[in-house]
């Protein structure tokens, strides 16, 4: 879900709460995501929250861009159907449940930026000689990194949900799962740059994840897993 910020003279900055100017929707996207915002700013993570003022068809509903070294969290939701196609087809109920998992999700991005480790191998990992750079093309080569990116970032959205909504994880895991899979479908198979499915599969069943540790620390121990099977290109 990551994209570049543009048009910044066009955003509307704000905090994480409700205000002024915001519609309904907005408001509802900003207190779901509020306890996942309130954590990464404990961490020390620099994150600004920004909602487009302007209509923005087509447009990520939720998205990350890094700039000046602070992490900008862009809701894009207003005159966009994909606001609703996103949820398509979850209980009003469970809204936002899927809206705070796609804020953490955002953050895992986040993190990944602050620390520097953006498209970076964890620390003593070794590619297979005949995957490492020069051996792909520079399409494989941008797809597998950002497909990397996501689902390091899912994992992280979902060792969140799995300590503080243990009852509806399953849930969260199913909608994700089925999300990915449509983006599947639609952008080209195995390879694509958001098939994270062999991450998801990882995530499912008892002892996934360890509550006690941070939900980057969780994500980076599975996340490491996927990466010794990631095979597609």
């Amino acid at each position: 879900m990551l994209k570049p910020l543009l048009l910044m003279s066009l955003l509307i900055v704000l905090p994480a709460v409700a205000g002024p100017g915001l519609t309904d929707l907005e408001t509802r996207w900003l207190q779901a995501g509020q306890p996942v915002i309130a954590f990464a700013r404990a961490q020390g993570l620099p994150v600004d929250i920004i909602v487009q003022p302007q209509d923005a068809p087509g447009a990520v509903p939720l998205a990350l861009g890094y700039e000046g070294g602070r992490c900008k969290l862009v809701l894009s939701l207003r005159g966009n159907a994909q606001a609703d196609s996103v949820l398509q087809g979850v209980p009003p109920t469970r809204h936002g449940l899927m809206m705070e998992a796609m804020t953490a999700h955002e953050i895992g991005h986040c993190q990944r930026y602050a620390q520097g480790d953006w498209h970076a191998l964890p620390r003593g990992f070794v590619e297979p000689r005949s995957m490492q750079k020069g051996k792909l093309t520079a399409l494989a080569q941008e797809l597998r990194e950002t497909r990397r990116e996501e689902a390091y970032a899912d994992l992280v959205a979902l060792a969140w949900m799995h300590a503080r909504h243990p009852g509806q994880y399953q849930q969260v895991l199913a909608w994700m799962r089925g999300v990915r899979a449509a983006g599947e479908a639609a952008g080209g198979g195995v390879g694509s740059s958001h098939a994270t499915q062999a991450w998801l599969a990882l995530a499912d069943g008892a002892g996934a994840f360890d509550d006690s540790a941070s939900p980057f620390e969780q994500a980076q121990v599975l996340w490491r897993k996927g990466l010794s099977g990631d095979k597609g290109q």
